[in-house]
């Protein structure tokens, strides 16, 4: 057995022995390490689905690979992986449920997934078991199935044998240790004994450069010995296999085909075909999580006892469905933990606060995603970054104020929403309200409709008493909409507060606060008592992160990021200033989010309402151009609340940014509140704010940017000072422009406006995609920001965006289409 290695891999089943194969592949040293047999966690008893069905870009991308990677495997090792290529059938009840796959086609067609859509007519003559009369229709995938989940993770391992891994089985890490240059991982030899799988006296050490974690279930004991949170915890699923259903054995007999997998997800459930009778698997209510602290060492291949009294409702659905299948017994029963996150996402890429280690962790759908997301880590590892943005999936989503409690609330939600509707307007109830800011009642007195941001309670929109936010939500223009334009006309036209204090903030300061800033982002500095915008680059050259900066000493720095990615950016942030501290010098990074409320105030009369408020000498000249320019930060006093005022505004209107101190903030609103009412201040949420941001080009992390994109291709110009060196500043221009950021305005339907997840072309052919959109009260239109060709990105050009399955009209326009002088930013007063 081998003492070093580049990497180590921790876990046998599919994802873990994906994560060997594709590192093998790339070239390094690579060892996994299976504490039982292969496949002896969650991928034993999984059902082996492979759907391409999924809202997120990076997602979709992870399945694709996985589909199209299997069928290569046989060809390559010999071994047959059980690919099923029968294809998946998604039905729809409901036309919601076809406006939710007319949404998800939009954005497969973006990763060059094919679809069809099928009528109840076309599905009843395919398939003629099938009821189909209560159908409206169906989206189909001819290209995908099912697989032999053992088979595979076999067929992975041998390639990665191929590729010179090493696989050692009946070894558990009992520790982890970083030297500062390699992980000292200690290992105890397992054996059987009694048919359980216990430690013996034999230990060894094995030293690795990178260590990649993947061990499912185990997940919490993972967490324990690197000291992390990591909320993955299983929960139960349970699926049952019939006896051969006599009409079924029949149709195949005739020489008919196999039946796609079957997925009635208004029913909650998928069903395929097992040696001439039928898999049910439901995802139903109330499933539970288990091992919330720790899987038992003594639970191998087990299982859990079966309740039926639990998906009553969705095996009498099938039946419904397949009225043959009435009369067929049951033949097996499986009830076994498969992993979860609170969003359901697993958690892929680099362990907070830890050099070189890598999770791979918390995947629910793990055979479908197991290929992709092996491939897409060893890009990660091995070149530093992967071609597509795994932000999503980064386990930094989750910042330190995740619990347990928290964990096996959200992942007994994610279980049951699986086949719920998507709407791109959703907001899961379970573990809320948890963060809130002290305004956060005041806020839901006035109507407020919150969504979750990293655990923070923040108002999407406000809406008049008894509104029933969950009945509002649509895949067209939902019934918030409507509050929500008023919400934008207000900042346009009267004045608007939103509630930031989700932001996360940070102090930079120190002898080397200085030199290290202007290493770690592309723009200039501010000068002291300025505010800049600007961008951490990933050492690919893409977008890391999105700053804005207020210089407020030589030497003190105050950065503001998105609230949703706050771990996220702290740890790059800390780990940046560790990397650089002989270089530059003492540095101090201070986290202050909870310490600092934010309002935003915007619009034309801002001015007017700050005015009423402020105490100052010469209260007429403290807020005026001269005193307090746009893009300046003062120290101001708002009657008894001393604020920190960043003259800047998301919106593109006259406003101000007010960080104040967090005690305080109640006194704050109120004041504001009472000096805004002679002058139409509305309460504004975020979904009126991400419209007016994009009337005036305001690019969005998470959206148009990311790891995928550098800032020049992100229309960024402006913010990057070419004069100096910065953080991958020579792989952003070896990148050059291969995709240029714009945005559109767009001739949709009336009754619906695009989401960001559309397909944009130029006559047939697929150019681009969106990333943003909504609506616009300026130009009484759909609008849009998204990624074309290049020699597309030019002011006047006419494409199309796919919505519900047609093309509508859409034109680039110049960036700021609204005030684009900025006019109304710099009015004076």
């Amino acid at each position: 057995m081998k003492n070093h290695v580049k990497a180590l891999v921790v876990g046998g089943g599919a994802v873990g022995t994906s994560i060997a194969y594709h590192l093998a592949r790339a070239g390094w040293d690579t060892m996994l390490l299976e504490r039982d047999e292969l496949t002896s966690g969650s991928t034993w008893h999984a059902a082996g689905l492979l759907p391409y069905f999924n809202m997120s870009f990076a997602t979709t991308h992870i399945h694709d690979y996985s589909i199209r990677f299997y069928k290569t495997l046989e060809a390559e090792t010999g071994l047959n992986p059980g690919f099923s290529v029968v294809g998946n059938l998604r039905m729809a009840q409901s036309q919601a449920r076809m406006d939710e796959y007319r949404l998800y086609a939009s954005t497969a067609e973006t990763c060059g997934v094919p679809y069809e859509w099928l009528t109840p007519a076309q599905m009843k003559e395919r398939w003629p078991l099938m009821r189909t009369e209560d159908l409206v229709g169906a989206i189909f995938h001819p290209t995908d199935g099912y697989i032999t989940p053992a088979d595979v993770t076999q067929a992975m391992a041998k390639g990665a044998r191929q590729f010179g891994a090493t696989i050692e089985r009946k070894w558990q890490v009992d520790g982890y240790q970083w030297t500062g240059s390699e992980w000292r991982v200690t290992l105890t030899k397992m054996a059987e004994k009694g048919g359980n799988l216990v430690p013996t006296e034999e230990q060894t050490v094995i030293t690795a450069e990178h260590v990649v974690t993947a061990t499912g279930n185990h997940a919490q004991r993972t967490a324990r010995l690197l000291g992390l949170k990591i909320p993955a915890i299983p929960v139960e699923h349970q699926y049952i296999v019939t006896e051969p259903d006599p009409a079924l054995v029949e149709w195949r007999k005739a020489g008919n085909p196999e039946h796609p997998v079957l997925r009635d997800a208004d029913a909650k459930w998928y069903v395929r075909e097992e040696r001439g009778g039928w898999i049910l698997g439901p995802y139903e209510r109330n499933a539970p999580a288990r091992f919330a602290y720790g899987c038992p060492d003594s639970f191998r291949a087990d299982l859990f006892p079966l309740d039926l009294d639990r998906i009553e409702e969705e095996y009498m659905s099938m039946i419904h469905r397949l009225p043959s299948s009435e009369t067929v017994g049951l033949k097996d029963d499986y009830n076994g933990p498969i992993c979860y996150t609170p969003d359901g996402n697993p958690l892929l890429g680099p362990a907070p606060g830890l050099r070189n280690m890598w999770l791979a962790e918390g995947f629910s759908f793990g055979i479908t995603a197991a290929g992709g997301s092996g491939y897409y880590l060893a890009q990660l590892m091995t070149e530093g970054e992967a071609e597509i943005d795994m932000g999503a999936l980064d386990p930094r989503r989750y910042g330190s104020w995740m619990t347990t409690d928290y964990a096996v609330a959200k992942n007994e939600e994610a279980y049951e929403h699986v086949y719920i509707l998507h709407h791109p307007d959703e907001e899961r109830p379970a573990a809320r309200p948890l963060r809130t800011a002290p305004c956060y009642d005041r806020m839901k007195a006035l109507g407020a409709q919150f969504g979750q941001v990293n655990g923070w309670e923040r108002p999407n929109y406000f809406a008049p008493e008894g509104f029933d936010d969950h009945a509002a939500r649509s895949f067209r223009r939902g019934g918030w909409w409507e509050y929500t334009l008023a919400e934008a006309r207000a900042i346009r036209e009267t004045a608007g507060l939103i509630d930031a204090t989700a932001f996360a903030k940070h102090v930079v300061r120190g002898p080397g606060a200085t030199a290290f800033l202007d290493w770690f982002t592309c723009n200039k500095l501010p000068k002291v008592g300025r505010v800049n915008l600007t961008y951490a680059l990933t050492c690919a050259g893409t977008v890391r992160t999105e700053y804005t900066i207020v210089r407020q000493a030589e030497d003190v720095y105050y950065l503001v990021s998105a609230g949703g990615w706050h771990a996220y950016d702290e740890d790059f942030l800390l780990k940046a200033v560790e990397d650089k501290a002989a270089e530059f010098g003492p540095v101090i990074v201070e986290d202050v989010t909870t310490r600092h409320g934010v309002f935003a105030l915007a619009g034309p009369n801002a001015r007017a309402i700050l005015a009423g408020l402020i105490r100052d000498a010469d209260p007429a000249t403290a807020l005026s151009n001269k005193r307090f320019p746009w893009l300046s930060a003062r120290q101001i006093e708002l009657g008894m609340v001393p604020v920190n005022a960043l003259r800047v505004a998301y919106t593109g209107e006259l406003g101000w940014e007010l960080h104040h101190p967090i005690e305080m903030q109640n006194h704050l609103f109120d004041r504001l509140m009472e000096a805004g009412a002679a002058h139409g201040l509305k309460p504004v949420g975020a979904r009126a704010q991400n419209w007016l941001r994009q009337e005036k080009s305001y690019r969005a992390f998470g959206t148009e940017l990311g790891r995928d994109a550098t800032p020049l291709e992100a229309g960024l110009d402006r913010f990057v000072d070419l004069s100096k060196e910065f953080h991958g500043k020579a792989a952003m221009e070896a990148k050059g422009i291969r995709s240029k950021c714009v945005t559109l305005l767009i001739d949709g339907p009336e009754d619906a406006d695009p989401w960001g997840r559309e397909a944009l072309y130029d006559g047939e052919t697929r150019v681009g995609r969106l990333t943003s959109g909504g609506y616009s009260v300026a130009f009484g239109k759909s609008i849009g920001m998204g990624y074309v060709r290049p020699d597309l990105a030019v002011p006047g050009t006419r494409l199309s965006v796919r919505m519900f399955d047609a093309l509508w009209t859409a034109e680039v326009v110049g960036d700021s289409p609204h005030d684009p002088s900025n006019a109304r930013i710099r009015a004076d007063g």
